[in-house]
């Protein structure tokens, strides 16, 4: 089971995202009770199934914290957590903090990443797709360089 695709959604007044259909069963199918984590990253929101996220949070604390900047990124990943559970609706409760981190306001967009599932400000989404675009041949050839091939 991953997250994959991309869907345009609404935040309503109270700051609640509907998940998409296929978003739901992921979710259900890690956490019977609709239950997984979000946290802030690379500029958006990012939600985790809790087994996910138990990897993340342990690789994280098995990091020594002597170099600050270690621990900067430890205190930002992990503090930004907060695990939330969707409502009969399959609708999540956005933290504040999340919301504000984002720059969450009402048109959004959910993006698939296998293991997660990101939450964009839609304006910022489409921008980054479009630099993506751009810079595209780019990217395949630094990872072609560095010996990564992918199976596209």
């Amino acid at each position: 089971m991953s997250f994959r695709g991309h869907t345009h959604r609404n935040l309503d007044g109270k700051g609640r995202l509907m998940l998409p259909p296929e978003f739901k069963d992921v979710i259900l199918g890690f956490d019977p009770e609709g239950k997984f984590m979000l946290t802030n990253l690379d500029g958006c929101a990012v939600g985790y199934p809790i087994q996910e996220w138990e990897k993340i949070e342990s690789s994280l604390q098995q990091v020594s914290g002597l170099n600050r900047n270690v621990r900067n990124l430890q205190r930002f990943i992990l503090s930004g957590a907060v695990e939330v559970r969707m409502d009969k609706q399959a609708r999540v409760l956005l933290p504040p903090h999340l919301r504000d981190y984002a720059k969450l306001e009402k048109d959004v967009i959910l993006a698939g990443m296998g293991n997660k599932f990101e939450i964009w400000n839609r304006e910022i989404f489409e921008e980054n797709r479009k630099k993506m675009e751009e810079n595209y041949e780019n990217v395949m050839q630094e990872l072609f360089d560095s010996g990564i091939e992918l199976n596209l």
